[in-house]
């Protein structure tokens, strides 16, 4: 009965010590998610200005259809893929409902006979991909929880490289990125996003067929020439804003499951601890009958 006793004291001490863990990556997730929100709501305002300096340059240039950004393939055959996960585990199904996100949107693709290449952000989707032997276009890993802007540019040059190159020599039709959306701190939503060629045509051909007035803007030295600089710093910044997204989703997502840790942690000591004192007194009741029986005994002989 003495050695079960010391088991669940060992027991008891161990799920203490892991449970000290569990709370300290808690309160640091916690610490963190504030930078990140900071960093995401300081980024949005420029994207939404920038979106909106697009959409009228692209509706004062005399074919927006034409431009190599905008322009959608006749016969898609490849598409860009950019995923974006973890480098670190302990956030619950964080990476793994990104991969699910990806994985469901090659199965569309597939199904429209377009193939996917992978750009992989994050050890845990890199990871994926190796263990299966799926050949990646790109591996970004080392910043998924603080993203900065040289990071999200270094990745926007390779998929523009890619969509810029013919399809012959490699290149891509199309770019989509998988990301986390951080709705709030117990919300986070894996979404897929199509960043080239850029859904802002539509728009735009919808208000110039519907013949609304022009913007009153005069762009020099032309509205072609204003997108050709815009687009790419729009493409950078829009993966910039989804890095940020899933690095605050990634700490919500870590907060939560460590918190949940802490939970069961706590649960098990008070389990382990109803455990331990009934094998206490079941030693104590087994002693006191032994005294009780050897006195018992003793009186006997007498």
């Amino acid at each position: 009965m003495g050695a079960q006793l010391r088991v669940y004291r060992r027991r008891i001490r161990s799920v203490q010590s892991t449970k000290k863990i569990t709370k300290a990556m808690e309160l640091i997730a916690s610490s963190r998610i504030v930078k990140a929100q900071q960093r995401l709501e300081a980024s949005l305002p420029y994207l939404q200005h920038l979106y909106a300096a697009i959409n009228a340059a692209a509706t004062g240039a005399a074919d927006v259809r034409k431009h190599p950004l905008m322009a959608n393939a006749e016969q898609r055959t490849k598409a860009a893929v950019l995923v974006v996960t973890a480098d670190r585990g302990l956030a619950g199904a964080y990476s793994s409902n990104a991969i699910k996100e990806a994985e469901a949107l090659a199965t569309n693709l597939r199904e429209k006979d377009i193939t996917m290449v992978p750009y992989v952000v994050g050890r845990k989707g890199v990871s994926y991909y190796r263990f299966r032997e799926r050949a990646m276009g790109g591996e970004y890993t080392g910043f998924t929880d603080q993203p900065t802007y040289a990071d999200a540019r270094r990745i926007g040059d390779d998929l523009l490289a890619a969509f810029m190159t013919p399809i012959e020599e490699g290149g891509v039709d199309e770019i989509h990125i998988v990301y986390t959306h951080f709705t709030s701190m117990v919300s986070q939503e894996a979404r897929i996003r199509r960043i080239l060629p850029l859904e802002v045509v539509d728009e735009v051909v919808e208000k110039v067929e519907g013949q609304l007035p022009p913007p009153l803007y005069e762009f020099e030295p032309d509205a072609e020439s204003v997108l050709d600089g815009l687009l790419p710093r729009y493409i950078d910044h829009t993966i910039y804003t989804s890095l940020l997204m899933s690095a605050a989703s990634e700490h919500a997502a870590r907060r939560r499951a460590m918190k949940s840790a802490t939970d069961n942690a706590e649960e098990m000591i008070r389990s382990l601890s109803r455990r331990a004192n009934q094998a206490r007194q079941a030693e104590i009741t087994q002693e006191i009958s032994e005294i009780v029986g050897g006195a018992d005994a003793l009186s006997a002989s007498r």
